[in-house]
């Protein structure tokens, strides 16, 4: 019997969707780990088998698989795939559900195209007959989340704060004030975890093995090995020293399709065999996480994260930067590196202004805090008056008047200081709203700021 009367949310990311259900009517979670499925169709080679999404999780040969993506450069690009992988999620299978009887929180890539917004809501509606839909991008979900929440503040997050979503495409700079996105701060790094799974793949292809068709390998490699360097020219000398000596080296256990073993990082109470494939892992580990900091080391002509991080807050209200720099949260796939956050806190600290401190936040799975942030919301008290239902779009034929985003934004609610939420904007979209562009004038906000942000120098290397 399918599940009915639920809110779905579907974290519809590039590389993997984080989804799970809930009730609006508790406050109970019925879903608190959500599952996370590959958004791809892979063709094996070895089996000779297709999979959808979810049934990748079957595959017993993970050797030179292909492929069939629907996003492309951050975009939906192949309906008819998503579609497939859809199917499965919603099926059976999965979630089980009914949705003509269920509300839908959707995520969508930071500017988003109207007509492949256009397209989302006639999937939803014409395709799925969902009840009712709320669409978003993943950072306008955080406030409503616990990813900054410190002893010190339980009940509600900061007003001011910065989210850094490093994800599959790309990497985004997303400043939020008041629980709406400032578009006209937001930036973009060309960055993302498919760049560097393809770098991992060439450097491993031309020193040792040739890897160019081992994307699902070389993407565990990429996970299970690579770090950020603290000190990027200690590291870069310790790697050149002998392989025995070197404390760096770790040797990746190719995996034996003949007895489905899985590759790993080999131990000291691991026997290795004649016929085991080995991957030294030497500069490789940390060079591939590098180019997230350093994008012109493979010739992207753009700043690193921290210089990307200090242009996004010098565009926002001068008498504010001081509250971003304090509230800067991790999310996506790559804050998962170790030593990200520490070395993003240390370049930083050449950047910001004397007088302001910097706060780093990070969450234990940075993949699934925007899913857990749609958990809260879709609990919450405003999550009814965000939302399109069916009988709505089919009278307007759109969701542009409700979903505000960065090419319609409607104009900027005041600061309300008691909390992120104002009680008087339900009626329209709270989640993409730019503030005022003025500086406010609380102060008590402002003798907590001094100082300007320095302009878009990238920091030279140590």
């Amino acid at each position: 019997m399918k599940l009915s009367n639920n809110i779905v949310i579907l974290d519809n990311g590039a590389f993997s969707i984080k989804t799970g259900t809930t009730s609006s009517k508790t406050s109970k979670k019925n879903t608190n780990h959500p599952r996370v499925i590959p958004n791809a169709i892979v063709r094996s080679k070895g089996d000779k088998t297709t999979y959808f999404g979810h049934e990748i999780e079957n595959c017993r040969d993970y050797s030179s698989l292909h492929y069939r993506l629907p996003f492309e450069k951050g975009y939906i690009v192949d309906w008819d795939a998503q579609k497939a992988i859809w199917d499965g999620v919603f099926s059976d299978q999965i979630l089980n559900i009914n949705t003509t009887e269920s509300s839908l929180i959707l995520t969508e890539p930071y500017f988003n195209l109207p007509n492949i917004q256009e397209v989302y809501d006639q999937f939803v509606f014409e395709e799925y007959e969902f009840s009712s839909y709320h669409r978003c991008t993943p950072a306008s979900l955080i406030p409503y989340g616990t990813l900054f929440n410190t002893p010190d503040l339980l009940s509600s997050p900061p007003e001011c704060m910065v989210i850094v979503d490093s994800g599959f495409s790309f990497t985004h700079v997303v400043p939020i004030l008041n629980g709406n996105v400032v578009w006209g701060a937001v930036k973009r790094l060309d960055v993302g975890g498919k760049l560097l799974t393809n770098q991992l793949k060439e450097l491993v292809s031309y020193r040792q093995w040739n890897m160019m068709d081992e994307t699902f390998i070389m993407n565990d490699v990429k996970e299970t090995c690579c770090y950020v360097s603290e000190n990027f020219s200690k590291d870069l000398e310790t790697a050149r020293l002998d392989v025995k000596s070197n404390p760096i080296v770790q040797e990746y256990i190719l995996p034996d399709m003949s007895t489905n073993r899985r590759g790993h990082v080999r131990q000291l109470t691991d026997i290795v065999s004649d016929s085991d494939q080995i991957l030294f892992m030497n500069n490789e580990r940390f060079t591939v996480p590098e180019i997230i900091f350093r994008p012109d080391d493979i010739g992207l002509d753009q700043s690193g994260l921290a210089a990307t991080i200090s242009v996004s807050i010098s565009l926002l209200p001068e008498d504010l930067q001081g509250m971003f720099w304090a509230n800067i949260g991790l999310i996506g796939g790559n804050c998962k590196f170790p030593g990200f956050r520490k070395r993003l806190l240390s370049e930083l600290q050449s950047l910001v202004p004397e007088d302001n401190e910097i706060v780093i936040y990070e969450c234990n799975d940075p993949i699934t805090e925007a899913y857990h942030s749609a958990l809260s919301f879709a609990t919450g008290p405003h999550f009814s008056g965000r939302t399109v239902t069916r009988a709505e779009y089919q009278e307007s034929g759109t969701t542009r008047r409700k979903f505000r985003d960065w090419k319609n934004p409607p104009p900027p609610p005041p600061i309300d200081h008691r909390g992120i939420i104002e009680d008087d904007l339900t009626q329209t979209s709270n989640d993409e709203r730019p503030p005022p562009v003025q500086a406010t004038g609380n102060k008590s906000i402002k003798s907590r700021v001094r100082g300007n942000v320095p302009s878009n120098n990238r920091p030279s290397r140590r």
